[in-house]
């Protein structure tokens, strides 16, 4: 095979791997190979003004196509700057392929200006993290670091790519990457002893998280549930793992505070985990928050997820669909008629609790309520919806609720500023959708810079500030820390504040080459809805709250 410099020919790699996209922010370190990058044909560059954007754009397409995304940081000091947004990769399982330059091999003994471990910084937030050095072992590494992104447990991963190397000519073959196939079945023996442990159970709960979405097990989970008529906790998750609306969802446990999750589990018999660990609060219990003598069974592809935290009965390191789907098989012939008779009684009950929470009439007259009330009745609810609303979260989920697998990506990880941008994101993987990214005013100020990106490009996103003027999580998290000491309430620390000077969103997203408005009664949310959906491109409303 004719020889090429290796910045080429890294290119065609990434073409057999299907990252046609790449999303970065340039350096110098790079520049030879973002020549190359401008000059190759049907290879795209997305920029972003800041590394934290760029990685924030990459993370929602890769969650919009379901598949990989490729991103460009620069050295050291970029990937300084995206760490706080590959962790929320991390913690959601994104497989990004994330390459940084650095001056080169040859320099390394020289302790150089920017000069950096890139290994070692990227190593806490990545799957998998290494440096080429040999010329002839570029495109391997590539493929490799791409099958250790798609590979169940997917995530981010990181090369670093030095400027002498890629300089280099290059005659590796290009190959697509070989990703192995995960859909492994469980055994009967061990689908049986499952069903054996479930079926007796009389207050049956499963938790669920973003694994049931990645196996796309949707039915096959809900076909479960309502054998066991057990209701439906989302635990680690941020996608559509089961329709918002069936009668058996019960929301989110929480992400905060284990009493809680643990409160909403107590007098569970008999659980079913699937697809999350257990559990993610920043401040867990201890203690296993399962009663005594509750039967637990962990079905997830990652097997050091399984048992992490607390012992399970059983667990199985298997496909969610493919055990779902056997672990249905048996229950059918498995239930008794009691059994069944009971689990039929419990799923009625929480449709006819379902149908009066439907009946009951929408009397919200607040401007975020009028605004999203407006939104769904115009779209139909035909939208994807990025939401990093946080405190605002369930007034969205509740006009916008979350039903179709692809319609709705939840903020993941902790830290914020994934909201602006993985709408971005999203809607280049999904240019046929409306989508929405929604983010509170402290949030969608960590990545504002995403709004420019997506008038750069043309990327016809929508974007609303839920604005309290404040760091609302904080005021309820620091409420819950005085309750649990038995400090008196007092004023909220000034540090939470964002009241003043006052931040003019819709002049931002001006500056910024968008367009926006800002809503502070409920006539003027009807109009911005309108005018949102009417204009032709990127588009802010700031509404107050």
């Amino acid at each position: 095979m004719e020889a090429t410099p290796g910045r080429e020919r890294l290119i065609e790699q990434f073409k057999a791997d299907g990252l046609n996209v790449m999303f970065g922010n340039p350096g110098t370190v790079e520049q030879g190979f973002l020549d190359a990058v401008d000059a190759a044909a049907d290879f795209r560059y997305v920029l972003a003004l800041q590394e934290t954007v760029a990685a924030g754009i990459a993370d929602g397409y890769a969650r919009a196509t379901g598949g990989a995304a490729l991103l460009q940081l620069h050295s050291g000091v970029g990937l300084g700057n995206g760490i706080g947004m590959l962790y929320q990769s991390l913690r959601g399982h994104t497989p990004l392929v994330v390459v940084a330059g650095d001056a080169g091999v040859r320099y390394d003994a020289m302790d150089a200006q920017m000069a950096s471990d890139l290994v070692a910084m990227a190593k806490p937030v990545t799957k998998y993290a290494t440096r080429v050095t040999d010329p002839r072992s570029v495109l391997r590494t590539v493929r490799r670091a791409v099958k250790i992104a798609l590979t169940p447990p997917r995530g981010p991963v990181f090369v670093a790519l030095p400027m002498d190397v890629l300089d280099e000519l290059n005659s590796e073959p290009v190959l697509p990457a070989a990703v192995p196939l995960t859909d492994v079945s469980p055994s009967p023996a061990s689908v049986g002893r499952a069903a054996e442990l479930l079926a007796a159970a009389e207050r049956p709960v499963v938790l669920i998280g973003d694994g049931v979405a990645l196996s796309g097990a949707q039915a096959e989970l809900v076909r479960v549930a309502e054998l066991l008529g057990a209701d439906v906790y989302e635990v680690d998750s941020s996608e559509v793992n089961i329709a918002a609306s069936h009668p058996l969802r019960r929301g989110q446990t929480g992400h905060m505070f284990g009493p809680h999750s643990k409160g909403l589990i107590a007098e569970a018999d008999g659980v079913l985990i699937v697809g999350t660990y257990v559990f993610p609060e920043v401040f867990p219990e201890l203690e296993s928050p399962f009663r005594a003598g509750a039967k637990v069974v962990h079905i997830d592809l990652n097997a050091y997820e399984i048992a992490k935290n607390h012992p399970v009965d059983l667990g199985l390191a298997a496909d969610p669909k493919q055990a779902l789907r056997a672990l249905a098989g048996v229950l059918e012939h498995r239930l008794t008629t009691g059994q069944r008779a009971a689990a039929a009684a419990r799923l009625d009950a929480r449709s006819r609790e379902r149908a009066a929470q439907a009946d009951a009439p929408d009397t919200d007259t607040a401007p975020m309520a009028v605004f999203l009330r407006t939104l769904a009745e115009r779209t139909g609810g035909d939208l994807i919806v990025f939401d990093e609303a946080l405190t605002t979260s369930p007034l969205v989920t509740k006009y916008l609720p979350a039903e179709r697998p692809g319609d709705y990506h939840l903020t993941r990880g902790g830290s914020l500023g994934v909201g602006f941008p993985g709408a971005v994101g999203a809607k280049l993987a999904r240019p046929d959708r409306l989508v929405v990214g929604f983010a509170g005013d402290g949030g969608s100020m960590y990545t504002y810079q995403a709004l420019w990106t997506a008038v750069r490009h043309g990327i016809n996103a929508k974007f609303v500030v839920c604005n309290n003027r404040k760091y609302r999580l904080l005021d309820d998290n620091i409420a819950q820390y005085w309750r649990e000491r038995d400090i008196p309430e007092h004023g909220f620390p000034g540090s939470f504040d964002l009241s003043h000077p006052e931040i003019d969103f819709a002049g931002l997203a001006r500056a910024l080459g968008a367009d926006g408005t800002r809503v502070e009664k409920p006539d003027e949310a009807v109009a911005a809805v309108g005018r949102m959906l009417a204009h032709p491109g990127p588009y802010l409303v700031d509404v107050q709250i």
